[in-house]
Formats: structure tokens, C-alpha cells, sequence
């Protein structure tokens, strides 16, 4: 894996704000809408806006030219360990920190 340089990460903030505001209009959007709640495997809740806002950040962090990270993401497809334990470098993802209030609608917006 190419070591990336801080000042090369340090130029991506602009880019990744973007990515991130994008995946939060997502995330409004579905929060101001009459949404479906479906659950995982262990019971935890999934709605429109944890898919959405997954899609447009994996989206987003696949695109950036040069930058070869893989991603680890609560609602990505799981990888093995094995796979995995190799990475010395990764970006770690939670599309929607917070989605039982987000269903309860008690998360506090701007």
C-alpha cells in the first residue's frame, strides 16, 4: 500500500467536507420524509438514510484520484479478519452515527 503523506491528506479536507455535506443533505432528506425501518442480523435498525449516506461516502472516498484506501464501513459488505488485518491504512466509515434516535427522531438538527 503507497504511503500517503499528511500533506497530501491535508488536501483533501476540502473534498471530503463536500463528500461528507453530501452524505448529510442524504441524510436530512430521508429524516424529513416517512421512512421504513428495517433491521440487521443483530437487531440493530437500517433505514433509507444509512444506505444513502453509505452509498455517497464510499462513493465519494473510491473516486478520490490517487488514493487507493480501502474502506471499512458499518453498512459496507463484510470483509473477513484475514482480509483485513493486513490494512495499515484505511478509512472507517459510520454512514449515520446514532440510528436509533434517528428513528426516535430525537437527534437534534441545525
Amino acid at each position: 500500500m503507497p504511503e500517503i503523506s499528511l500533506k497530501k491528506l491535508h488536501a483533501l479536507i476540502p473534498v471530503l467536507l463536500r463528500i461528507s455535506q453530501d452524505a448529510g443533505t442524504a441524510i436530512l432528506e430521508v429524516y424529513e420524509s416517512d421512512f421504513d425501518v428495517e433491521h440487521k442480523d443483530d437487531k440493530s435498525p437500517l433505514t433509507l438514510a444509512d444506505r444513502r449516506s453509505h452509498e455517497i461516502i464510499a462513493n465519494g472516498l473510491s473516486g478520490l484520484e490517487g488514493m487507493h484506501i480501502p474502506i471499512l464501513s458499518e453498512e459496507g459488505k463484510t470483509l473477513p479478519f484475514e482480509e483485513r488485518r493486513g490494512w495499515e491504512l484505511f478509512w472507517l466509515v459510520d454512514p449515520l452515527d446514532g440510528t436509533k434516535e434517528f428513528v426516535k427522531r430525537t437527534v437534534s438538527l441545525p
